[in-house]
């Protein structure tokens, strides 16, 4: 399970991984490149982050 999110959804993306996959997820900031071409799963804004568990 990935999710991108902006700095607003961050919280709510952590909690939306846990209540969903049942695991703590990792949280890694996205590089400069793929913050330019990466949307926020929650709205238009550019991600920064990615939550996952991989």
């Amino acid at each position: 399970m990935k999710i991108y999110c902006c700095k607003t959804h961050v919280e709510h993306a952590l909690d939306m991984f846990v209540a969903e996959a049942k695991t703590y997820p990792i949280l890694t900031e996205l590089s400069e490149q793929e913050k330019l071409s990466t949307k926020c799963e929650y709205c238009e804004e550019a991600a920064l982050y990615l939550v996952a568990n991989t």
